[in-house]
């Protein structure tokens, strides 16, 4: 069966999510911490629930910041509570390297949709599918841009973990960190379930089908009205 890979939009700012949301293409939502603090967040909770009354029937993953289990258990629970369509994002350790499996089976167990946040290798996946099982909702989000803005080469990962996941029904493969459009054909050809991108990209990825001579006209007519409108001369 061919995987469709759906496309979810990684946002923070409210009236960006208003116009997204009406997009057929995007079918849910991710943000973090730090796209909040970007868009102007200061109050977590009450930005959250603004986010949440404007996307009421597409899935919106929403992130603990705590550090420690007993805090990051206590904010997946509330988080949790905001709304049905929530997914709680656990990082898959926290700021000093310690794996969250222990929270991560606990809230899989109360059937809390999950979406394990900053995975990098299939190492990691292999961790937790280990620990969940085959009927809470999980989202399992590798970072291929960061990734590769290391130099490493994210792809092996990914197909070592599609292939992990393939026993869970439950379990979908998120590409996140998105560099550029073509990460859209690259992670449908791999078979991810889901790719989360930033909204000028998935307005690229709209855009698609231009020809190379197309591409190549509107090219050189940009250098051509760049160089005239700078009054360039040799």
């Amino acid at each position: 069966m061919k995987i469709k890979t759906k496309i979810f939009c990684d946002i923070a700012e409210l009236n960006q999510i208003k116009k997204f949301n009406k997009k057929d293409i995007v079918k849910g939502f991710t943000t973090n911490p730090s796209l909040m603090k970007k868009a102007g967040a200061k109050n977590y909770k009450t930005y959250s629930k603004n986010i949440l009354k404007i996307c009421k029937n597409k899935p919106v993953s929403l992130e603990v910041f705590a550090d420690d289990y007993k805090n990051m258990k206590d904010q997946a629970l509330k988080i949790n509570e905001w709304g049905k369509n929530v997914y709680v994002k656990i990082p898959v350790t926290n700021s000093k390297g310690i794996f969250t499996g222990k929270i991560i089976k606990e809230l899989n167990g109360m059937n809390i949709k999950l979406n394990i946040t900053a995975v990098y290798n299939s190492q990691q996946s292999k961790k937790i599918l280990k620990l969940i099982n085959k009927k809470s909702k999980v989202i399992i989000s590798i970072f291929a841009g960061r990734a590769g803005d290391t130099g490493k080469d994210p792809i092996p990962e990914f197909k070592r973990s599609i292939r992990l996941a393939k026993k869970f029904k439950n379990v979908e493969i998120l590409w996140a960190s998105v560099r550029e459009p073509y990460n859209y054909i690259q992670a449908k050809q791999l078979g991810c379930h889901i790719i989360t991108i930033p909204p000028n990209t998935i307005e690229k990825i709209e855009k698609f089908g231009k020809s190379f001579n197309q591409l190549t006209k509107e090219t050189v007519k940009a250098f051509y009205k760049d160089a005239k409108s700078a009054g360039f001369k040799i």
